[in-house]
């Protein structure tokens, strides 16, 4: 990638790692992930810092407060016990 288009692409990630991060805030903190671990895959080979960034993004977010709690919220409906589902997450 020349020099002239490097900084348009940068400008392009940071903009979707925040676009991500906003989605995790808004409670889909699931599909910010996966997100993410798609535009780590699809950068790997062709702009190793690039993948790098959505992949810290990506392991942060899993550590979340937020992303267990709503893995419990979907994990209690799955079994069966929809009030817990009606929990506000943390």
């Amino acid at each position: 990638m020349s020099t002239r288009a490097q900084a348009p692409a940068r400008d392009l990630v940071s903009l979707l790692l925040v676009s991500l991060e906003q989605l995790a805030s808004a409670g889909e903190v699931e599909s910010a992930c996966r997100l993410a671990g798609q535009a780590c895959a699809l950068l790997r080979h062709d702009d190793e810092q690039a993948a790098q960034r959505f992949n810290s993004l990506l392991h942060r977010l899993v550590l979340s407060p937020a992303y267990r709690t709503q893995r419990e919220r979907e994990a209690a409906a799955t079994a069966g016990r929809p009030e817990a589902t009606d929990a506000a997450p943390q």
